[in-house]
């Protein structure tokens, strides 16, 4: 059976109140227990002469009325009522008082009844946590006991003597009061530390789990066997951010990724291990995996850190485009000179009155290029120029409304924009200009493929938020005919295009802009065929 993660628990602290309800529950069953041998004593013979031999209705009477306070103790006995101290104090009173009469009755020291209060002082010092109270029970108890004795010596039942036993007797009762009190404070300074230190342990366990599960970095640790035990969010977002929550735990690692799995193998096998770059779908990011034997005695298990290769990627990516664009900057400047020149002539020779119909038709098919020309070296001096983002807040919903007016103001005819906005305030962290010109750019090619294969100019955004992966989802898309399966690669590299008109920039440029503002841009074909680039923004705010 698969092993699922620990839930941590939060330690119990029960209430003192309840605490003594428990120990006044064993006190209340000693009384009971004691108050039915008290009574039994009188059915046999052997201890008929020992107690209650001077005064036998008196002994019975307090005997059952002894038993009787058990009766209606056990009643209550759940009650938190009983162990208020005031009514602790009125029951430990009337036990001094039932045991110093059964004690009276039976021949008071000689009886061995009196030791009975050496038991009440304990209790009370046990169940009330007030120590002036507790020494008073002691201090009563004694008092009673020292009283019964003379009043037996004035009535010459006892000798003299008896009030040495009596005395010692007293000595023992407030020190086992006085002992217990301290034993008592010290055992609950000790019990409040412990519960203390659990709770601290319980909050550091409860801090620790927050910090792995809110990392940046997943997470992972496998048994040997290739079974994953725990996983933080951020490994179960770059595993499969489709996933449905909660995402189940104790499966095997190949059923969660075959490359990360045959790669987990590896590592068990030789112990060592070369980082590569894991694809994990269409839209998700590289992740690169990394593992580490997990410290602890006799421990088997693995380690696994998934991380996002994206920033890697992006920045080799960043070094590399930064090249380039100097390079075919300066390409770009060198060719504009000569183009122009050559743009210039032709220009010259359609104003010549000499050149013929077909001389006039080859200068218009110079100056045509040559425009194509100059609009591919604008949109490669454009990307060469690229500046770093300056993002901003952006509540899309409002931005989103006002972007889509201002751009079907500026077109040069009616178009049908269908706009899908969700319920919750959505924020983002975007360079505006650049998010501007990515949904300008998409919406110019939505709208002019679909009215290719529908003659309507119609394009529907929609607006998302995926709980899971926690991305902000833009789709926009067409009713055009959509992109065959072999061309979808190509589609967002430079000087692609479908139509005659483009410049295969336009899509590049958009990309582009994403990555440098920490989302991504991918095609994905809708459920109808149509076509659909989604932006998956990666740091909503």
């Amino acid at each position: 059976m698969a092993d699922k993660p620990a839930i941590l628990t939060p330690p119990k602290s029960e209430p003192a109140d309840l605490q003594n309800v428990a120990l006044f529950r064993i006190y209340v069953f000693y009384r009971s227990l004691l108050s039915i041998l008290l009574l039994l004593s009188l059915l046999s013979p052997d201890t008929q002469r020992l107690l209650g031999i001077l005064n036998p209705p008196l002994y019975l009477g307090v005997a059952l009325a002894f038993l009787a306070t058990n009766l209606v103790l056990l009643g209550l006995i759940q009650s938190i009522f009983i162990t208020q101290h005031a009514t602790l104090f009125s029951i430990f009173f009337v036990d001094i008082l039932a045991i110093t009469v059964l004690a009276d009755t039976s021949g008071g020291m000689a009886s061995g009844l009196p030791i009975l209060l050496v038991v009440t002082a304990a209790a009370s010092a046990i169940l009330i946590n007030n120590g002036t109270i507790a020494t008073l029970i002691a201090a009563l108890s004694v008092i009673a006991l020292l009283a019964d004795t003379l009043r037996l010596i004035n009535e010459q039942i006892l000798p003299v003597s008896s009030l040495i036993p009596a005395g010692l007797l007293g000595v023992l009762i407030f020190a086992v009061s006085l002992l217990i009190q301290l034993v008592t404070r010290r055992v609950g300074a000790a019990e409040e530390l412990a519960k203390r230190r659990a709770a601290d342990l319980y909050n550091l366990q409860r801090l620790n789990e927050q910090i792995v599960q809110n990392l940046q970095t997943g997470i992972l640790i496998v048994y040997a066997n290739g079974s994953v035990r725990i996983m933080n969010k951020t490994a179960a977002r770059l595993l499969d951010p489709e996933r449905p929550v909660p995402l189940e735990q104790g499966r095997r690692l190949e059923d969660y990724h075959s490359q990360l799995a045959n790669q987990f193998d590896q590592w068990i096998a030789s112990g060592a291990h070369q980082p590569s770059p894991l694809s994990m779908g269409k839209d998700a990011p590289p992740v690169i995996a990394n593992f580490r034997s997990l410290e602890g005695a006799g421990s088997s298990d693995t380690l696994v850190f998934l991380e996002d290769y994206s920033p890697v990627t992006r920045q080799a990516q960043s070094l590399k485009l930064a090249s380039l664009g100097r390079l075919t900057a300066s390409i770009a400047h060198e060719i504009r000179n000569p183009l122009g020149a050559v743009s210039h002539a032709a220009q010259l020779l359609d104003e010549s009155e000499k050149l013929n119909e077909d001389d006039l038709r080859l200068a218009g098919i110079i100056q045509h290029h040559a425009q194509r020309m100059n609009a591919i070296i604008e949109s490669v001096m454009q990307i060469s120029r690229r500046q770093a983002p300056q993002p901003q807040t952006l509540a899309l919903k409002g931005w989103l409304n006002k972007t889509l007016k201002e751009y079907q103001a500026g077109l040069a005819e009616a178009a049908d924009i269908r706009l899908e906005l969700p319920q919750e305030a959505i924020e983002i962290l975007f360079d505006p200009d650049h998010l501007q010109r990515v949904l300008g750019n998409l919406l110019d090619n939505a709208l002019r493929h679909s009215r290719i294969a529908t003659s309507k100019s119609t394009a529907h955004i929609k607006l998302s938020w995926e709980q899971l992966s926690g991305r902000c989802i833009l789709d926009v898309i067409d009713q055009g005919l959509g992109v065959a399966d072999s061309e979808q690669a190509k589609l967002f590299e430079p000087f692609y295009t479908t139509v005659d008109k483009g410049t295969g920039l336009g899509l590049y440029l958009c990309k582009e802009l994403c990555e440098i503002n920490n989302a991504t841009l991918n095609y994905r074909p809708t459920t109808q065929n149509a076509s659909c680039f989604r932006i998956a923004i990666l740091n909503p705010h």
